[in-house]
């Protein structure tokens, strides 16, 4: 199980267990165990039990989880959006992996479905994790085109072959599953990018529209923010998208590398 960041002096208590709803038509339940902190209470975080009807729920553990919450208990919190796994809002750890809700199917899991928030981040409240760092992270390294020469009439043309090398970058939708399942990023978030963001920083990089290249490189070139990385690899597994943020920060070596030849 990863660890999380908890509130200082408390640890993980057993919750409520809620009471088992009407019974399904087949008798086909799923327990899930849940997550719960609230930071107006003044109690310790817990672990909250319930029971969901699978015949009247969809087959996501999103679907369960809003399942529970029209059903059971008003008051659990997570975020959610898309439902697409496009948005990336519904990260959260989902059986020991961090992964998003929306595309993990329940049947994928083995007996009592184990949820938590993204490992090793401030909690907000039950599901919902802080992000602020992640999110200035991102901007730091200026995810947008930058240029000096003078901006064309109708658009910033690019080859095919130059359009192919931003693949495996530019689907990243920012959930932050790879980042919170690195533990130099656990240790390190105050000074290393983690891979998401390096991962975006390489997409630029490699993005032959953008002249910039020196000037990004040099903002990359530090031990923490960078370096940091010591290819553990988590960050590639982790991700839903199927994406290989190891893979991206290995080029960003390589190009500083390459350029000191």
């Amino acid at each position: 199980m990863a660890e999380f960041t908890l509130p200082k002096n408390s640890k993980i208590t057993e919750g409520k267990k809620w009471p088992h709803g009407p019974k399904a038509k087949s008798g086909e339940e799923t327990e899930f165990r849940v997550y719960r902190w609230n930071p107006d209470d003044g109690a310790n975080p817990r672990v909250d039990t319930y029971y969901v009807d699978r015949n009247d729920c969809g087959p996501m553990v999103l679907d369960a989880l809003i399942w529970i919450k029209n059903n059971i208990d008003p008051t659990l919190t997570f975020r959610r959006s898309c439902r697409e796994g496009v948005c990336g809002s519904c990260a959260m750890n989902i059986d020991g992996t961090n992964t998003l809700a929306c595309t993990k199917a329940t049947d994928d899991v083995k007996g009592t479905v184990k949820i938590y928030p993204l490992p090793h981040q401030p909690v907000v409240k039950d599901l919902v994790p802080d992000l602020k760092n992640f999110y200035a992270q991102y901007a730091s390294i200026e995810p947008w085109l930058h240029t000096t020469t003078a901006t064309p009439e109708k658009e910033w043309r690019q080859s095919h072959e130059d359009r192919n090398k931003l693949d495996g970058m530019y689907e990243c939708i920012l959930c932050a599953c790879c980042s919170t399942s690195c533990p130099s990023y656990w240790w390190n978030s105050d000074r290393y990018l983690g891979p998401a963001a390096l991962l975006q920083a390489n997409r630029w990089v490699q993005d032959s529209r953008d002249e910039a290249t020196g000037e990004r490189l040099d903002n990359l070139e530090d031990p923490f923010r960078l370096y940091r990385c010591h290819t553990i690899m988590n960050c590639s597994k982790a991700c839903p998208k199927g994406l290989n943020p190891a893979k991206q920060i290995a080029e960003l070596k390589k190009a500083l590398v390459d350029r000191q030849v």
